[in-house]
């Protein structure tokens, strides 16, 4: 079944402050655009970890076409050496080249403080777009400190990015 949203959370945490994170994130951004929230798949990689280096893995092949077929994608990782995980790099590597041709991607990194605010558009924007998302609007970077506000925080993003994702959106779309 295809969804019109995709979370995909890279922290190897299982049920992870990030994924708290990008729930709010993907919320705010499906209602400022006009999509139903509810129709999402979150995908805890945290979860099937073990099952993403088996190249046989049918789980991993179907929350791969998932990903491909959502137009609105949001990308979760904590930040790990100033950058995304290891685990989110692993799942995205065994995507197609421009797998993400024609959907619309959002970064969104959680950190402890704001000194790594940058690595959610100098590191895991780049990787979206040379899968071939579209990713019109800037990440999220959300630190520890904040979490206790993400709604807020995700919902006043959502107020200025919701505009560009919808635009994207209907640009991308199939005729």
């Amino acid at each position: 079944m295809s969804h019109s949203l995709a979370v995909v959370v890279g922290n190897p945490k299982p049920a992870s402050r990030t994924l708290d994170v990008a729930r709010h994130v993907a919320h705010a951004a499906a209602v400022s655009i006009g999509l139903d929230p509810e129709d999402a798949i979150t995908i805890d990689l945290a979860t099937v970890a073990g099952e993403l280096f088996d190249p046989d893995s049918s789980t991993t092949a179907e929350l791969l076409g998932e990903v491909s077929a959502a137009p609105l994608l949001i990308v979760a990782s904590p930040t790990y050496k100033g950058t995304y995980s290891g685990l989110l790099k692993v799942f995205l590597d065994r995507l197609p080249h421009r797998g993400l041709e024609g959907r619309v991607g959002v970064p969104v990194m959680v950190g402890a403080t704001p000194s790594h605010s940058l690595a959610v558009d100098v590191h895991l924007r780049p990787l979206l777009v040379e899968l071939g998302a579209s990713v019109p609007s800037r990440g999220v970077y959300i630190t520890e400190g904040d979490l206790g506000g993400v709604a807020d925080l995700a919902a006043e993003w959502a107020s200025h990015a919701g505009p560009l994702l919808g635009s994207s959106l209907a640009t991308l779309a199939p005729a």
